[in-house]
Parts: structure tokens; sequence; C-alpha cells
């Protein structure tokens, strides 16, 4: 019989915590590809008088460089680098934040069975902000972590040792979701017992095949 990504009742009784990545699981990953795929490069080769295509190799180059490092997660980081206030124009374009179908029932069911939700991020706090802003999904977490708070991203252990410390739930109580498997990897390594995947984070992609960790689509697969 095949793994079923629902929780069986006597899983999900016993889990006293949920932890919830934002963007492709909580939020459509749409957004931040547009912004950082499309977005990102015409401002950057309307800045710097070059075609869209040089300024995607450039900004793709530098994008592959700091890939899960903390820096790739710092808007500040990214500003100074470009020279483009990448805050102002999230702000500009948030309009286009859109929350995932079935998340907020799922919300609404979690905090009615009285788990603990807690939303872990790698995005830095003015992107938090932004978003939390436009979503208006504050209210149903009772912690809301970003990774810049610890200065480690999520792709390290040492993040989750802190996280581990700061919520003060065992993590062999928790379920996490996240839409990276590299992420879920170094979780499940650090001792979260339960592990979800995302299988189609942006809206505007394929669904995930072949995927390494059970998965679901919506958040309201977990429970029924």
């Amino acid at each position: 019989m095949e793994w079923s990504p629902a929780l069986t009742q006597s899983e999900w009784d016993a889990l006293q915590a949920i932890l919830l990545d934002m963007d492709g699981t909580l939020l459509d990953l749409a957004f931040d590809n547009d912004f950082w795929l499309r977005q990102v490069p015409q401002l950057y080769a309307s800045k710097e008088g070059i075609t869209l295509e040089a300024a995607q190799d450039v900004l793709f180059d530098l994008y592959h460089h700091h890939q899960g490092t903390l820096q790739w997660y710092c808007t500040d980081f990214w500003s100074e680098q470009l020279g483009i206030d990448i805050i102002k124009h999230k702000y500009d374009l948030a309009h286009n934040i859109v929350i995932r179908p079935g998340t907020l029932e799922f919300l609404h069911k979690a905090k009615a069975h009285n788990k603990k939700l807690v939303l872990v991020t790698n995005a830095h706090p003015d992107t938090l902000a932004i978003k939390m802003d436009r979503a208006l999904i504050a209210k149903y977490f009772d912690d809301i972590y970003s990774s810049h708070q610890f200065s480690q991203p999520k792709e390290s252990p040492d993040f989750w040792a802190c996280l581990q410390q700061a919520i003060e739930v065992p993590f062999n109580r928790c379920l996490f979701v996240d839409d990276s498997e590299e992420i879920l990897t170094v979780a499940q390594q650090s001792g979260i017992k339960l592990v979800l995947s995302v299988s189609q984070p942006d809206s505007s992609k394929p669904v995930k095949n072949d995927l390494k960790f059970p998965n679901i689509n919506q958040l309201n697969e977990i429970i029924g």
C-alpha cells in the first residue's frame, strides 16, 4: 500500500506543532519566480542600458553563485549588488501576491484543532512584512521566524538547531511542509518526524513528479 500524504488520525493527534514554509507552500511561488526571473532582469537591463538577454546572463550567474546562502534571500544584499531598490519594486508588485488554494481552509482547521502553527521562512523580514500585509495570514500563526533572525538559511542544520530552541516543541512532535527537497532533507536529518513536499509550488508550472518525499498539492489535503 502506498503511503498517503494525508496524516492518519493518530499522527495528527500526536502533533503539537505544524511548521509551514511561506513561498510555494502558503503563497504561490509564481510571484517570486516572475519577480526574480522577469521583473528584476528587465529593471537591471534598463538601468545598465543593456539587452534583456545580457542582463539575464549576468543575473542568473549571480543567482547560481549565491543560491542556498543567506545572501540569496537578502533583499539588502541584492539592492546593493544590483543598484536596484528591491523592496520598493516588491511593494509595487505586491498586488500579484496570491495565497495558494487550500491554504486558508487548512489554517482554519489547524487552529480549530489547537495545533501550534509556526511560519518558517527564508524570506528577508522586509519581504515577509510585505507578504503578510498582502496575504493577511499572520493572525493564524503562533510564531513567525525568518532565517535572518538566526543568521542561517533553512538549508543549514544550524538553522534547525536554533529553531528547536526557539519553538520549545520537540521536533518529533512536529510536521514540516516545504517545497524545497533540499530543505526538507536537512529538516528531517535534524529530527523533524513528519515532512511533506509541495508538488506544485508555482501555479504557472506543471506538477513535479518523482519527488523524494511524500507530497501534497494543497495544504487542505493534509486533513480531511
